[in-house]
């Protein structure tokens, strides 16, 4: 009979509903912007520009928690759609500035309906669980 470790059940791991938690949430956002042609990694992109209009993709990185690895190959494609623009800043040529695109405030109009309609998906979650939720999971991510 194979020793049992614990530590080593996947019932006991932390790490693995937060990973087929986010795996669903993904995945419930895919019918919202596929006909847009959008992945959820685009949709944060763009959601983040569309507040702050520009930022730097060390600050984009900062933000959404990814590296310059994974943000450069989908900032191309955003910018081959017309979507957003990538240019060298003028004060240091190292960095990198990432600017919305009038072509990309305009999918923000198509896109304004995705988080009520995420909300209406079948989480069993209440408001208030929800705001306990993401107030540890930014306690996790922040410390």
């Amino acid at each position: 009979m194979a020793q049992k470790y614990e530590q080593l059940l996947l019932k006991n791991q932390l790490c693995f509903p937060l990973y087929a938690c986010s795996r669903k949430i993904v995945g419930n956002y895919t019918p919202f912007l596929k006909p847009l042609g959008l992945t959820y990694t685009q949709y944060i992109v763009l959601m983040v520009l569309w507040e702050k209009e520009s930022v730097n993709v060390g600050q984009l990185g900062d933000i959404l928690y990814l590296d310059a690895g994974t943000l450069t190959p989908l900032l191309k494609r955003l910018e081959k759609a017309g979507y957003v623009t990538r240019e060298r800043s003028k004060e240091d040529e190292r960095v990198t500035v990432i600017s919305i695109t009038p072509e990309g405030n305009k999918l923000k109009e198509k896109c304004k309906d995705i988080p009520m309609k995420m909300a209406s998906t079948g989480s069993a979650l209440t408001q208030k669980d929800a705001a306990e939720l993401y107030r540890l999971l930014y306690l996790f991510l922040e410390g």
